[in-house]
Formats: structure tokens, sequence, C-alpha cells
């Protein structure tokens, strides 16, 4: 078995922290290209696991669905977001998408819980649930961007989200590293 979900959670620890960032003082920035390459690493990143991810199941049960899916729509909101601040784009229609993909995403959240998926469904439940919120209020906070009330809610959800997701990844590097120690891929392993 494959799982390479560490990783995921990392790119999406350091995707929600640029995010918060963001949030918080690019909004105003009277040269936002800086964050390009913070927001196009964080979207290839995520997309291309995302994409592995759904279209091979290396891991058991709805986990790809779960993990797989919304990586894909992470990682093509934070490469459209790289996209559009290189071109001078408004970001609205990536606000818009941010929508769809931030209810997906509490749905996914409420369903872990609901099921009791994961080792910690309520934490993995409330990430998702935190993460999904961010992309549902990103209209509002293009819409209200000068209201810095709204933002540092913001900011705080996104950074709460970016904790659960900074717990959750490294302590499972810390298992994974411990688990893998014996695994050899197919070819190595003897019959």
């Amino acid at each position: 078995m494959i799982n390479y979900i560490t990783l995921m959670l990392i790119n999406m620890v350091a995707g929600l922290v640029l995010l918060a960032l963001f949030v918080y003082k690019g909004l105003d920035d009277s040269y936002q290209k800086r964050w390009i390459p913070g927001f196009g690493m964080t979207g290839a990143i995520a997309f291309v696991t995302g994409l592995h991810m759904i279209f091979t199941w290396p891991i058991t049960g709805s986990f790809n669905i779960a993990f797989g899916e919304t990586s894909v729509l992470f990682g093509t909101l934070f490469l459209g977001a790289s996209v559009s601040l290189a071109l001078g784009w408004d970001l609205i229609t990536v606000a818009i998408y941010a929508f769809f993909a931030g209810t997906a995403a509490i749905v996914i959240g409420l369903r872990i819980i609901n099921l009791g998926l994961t080792r910690q469904p309520l934490i993995s439940g409330i990430g998702f649930i935190l993460s999904g919120l961010a992309g549902v209020c990103a209209a509002p906070a293009l819409y209200w961007k000068t209201n810095r009330a709204f933002r540092l809610i913001g900011v705080a959800v996104l950074v709460i989200a970016a904790l659960i997701w900074a717990i959750t990844g490294f302590r499972a590097y810390w298992g994974h590293l411990a688990d893998y120690t014996d695994w050899k891929p197919l070819p190595m392993q003897s019959p």
C-alpha cells in the first residue's frame, strides 16, 4: 500500500497558512504577484497527488474520495489563484469555485464524523469543516475586503484549520516512518 496523505496534509497546511497571510495582508497588497509561487507550488502538489489518488485508489476505502477529491479541488483553487494573480485577473471566479469546493469539504467533514472515519474522526471532521468554511467565505471576503474584523475571523479559521492538519500530518509522518520501515516495493518482495 502506498500512502502519501502525509505529503497532502502538510502541503495543505502550507496552503492554508499562505492563504491566511494573503487574507490578512495580501488582499491590500499593491504587489500581489509575490503570492504566485506559493499558491502555484501548493496547487501543483495538491492537484497531482489528488489526481493520482482518485484514479488509482492507493489506500483503503472511502479515504480516496475524502482526501483525493478534495485535494484536486484544493489544488485547482490554488492553481487558479496563482494564474489569476499572474495575469492580473479578478479573483471572483476563483472565489465562486471555492464556495462549491468548500461546501464539498464541509459535507465530507460532517460525514467523516458521522461514520467515525479516520483515527480521530471528530478532529478530522472539524479540519474538513473549517477548511470548507474558508472556501465558502472566499467570495464574501473579497466583497468585504475592507472589513478588517471579517478578514480577521477568516484568518483565525484558516490558522485553526492549518493547526489541525499540521498536528494530524506530523503525527502521521511519525507513525508512517515506523509503520513502513519494512515495506518493500512489489518487485523486491519475495514470493
